[in-house]
């Protein structure tokens, strides 16, 4: 935003270090939160019972905590690790924001591997979360089709397609980002992937977290039809 507004497309040294590590704890933490939501999802529909005991707001702190150390861990290891490595291809990255794979390509050719081993750790991890989250899936839509109510069915699937479109959405682009082979990678696949993982689940999440919540609904309805809201209020403020 401020390289538009200024019309450059220089970054600092500090502010890319900086850049990456607000990249990487919100990635991981999105991801996380992610996973802790296909768990609130489970014990929804195949455990009702013991949601109350199971999600009280003692253990969303401690989830929500969990979430957020994880992002911080992962973001403080890549940025030190990253930014260890001497570059020697230049100082240009190929990129709309400071990215690990585009630093890479500057770094030194043996020296970049030490953050390729630490890559390969993260996926591994994010694979883990992975399984969880289709695990829990195969459950919930096995529970869900046990439901005799069609429309017991339905809003069970109404609560659990947004989440996981957004998940597969954020799963397969991250892969293509970072895993994908050299040969296929160009300017415009890489802008477009880092588009879709970076803004889209993002911009998706007030859909799948709440606005299908009546009550958010409610207040969102109310607060819009306040007068300010008015054209011809808006119309008398911006004269003014």
């Amino acid at each position: 935003m401020a390289n538009s507004l200024w019309d450059t497309r220089a970054i600092s040294y500090s502010g890319c270090a900086a850049q990456l590590f607000l990249v990487g704890i919100l990635f991981a933490a999105e991801y996380s939160l992610l996973t802790v939501m296909a768990y609130d999802r489970y014990i929804a529909i195949c455990r009702p019972l013991h949601y109350g005991t199971l999600m009280d707001s003692r253990a969303c702190v401690k989830m929500a905590a969990a979430a957020w150390a994880s992002g911080f861990l992962n973001a403080l290891l890549h940025t030190a690790n990253t930014f260890s490595i001497p570059l020697c291809q230049g100082n240009t990255v190929d990129q709309v924001f400071c990215e690990i794979p585009q630093i890479l390509k500057l770094s030194c050719s043996d020296a970049y591997l030490r953050e390729v081993g630490l890559l390969v750790v993260s996926v591994f991890l994010i694979f883990g979360c992975f399984i969880f989250i289709v695990v829990s899936y195969v459950q919930i839509f096995t529970a869900v089709l046990r439901i005799p109510s069609e429309q017991g069915r339905h809003k069970a699937f109404s609560m659990c397609l947004p989440h996981l479109a957004v998940v597969s959405l954020f799963i397969s682009t991250v892969m293509i980002a970072y895993l994908k082979p050299p040969s296929l990678s160009s300017p415009a696949l890489d802008l477009v992937v880092a588009v879709l993982y970076s803004v889209v689940p993002p911009a998706l999440n007030p859909l799948i977290y709440s606005m299908r919540n009546k009550e958010l609904k409610d207040a969102l309805g109310k607060v819009l039809s306040w007068p300010f809201f008015s054209s011809g209020n808006i119309a008398i403020a911006l004269h003014k």
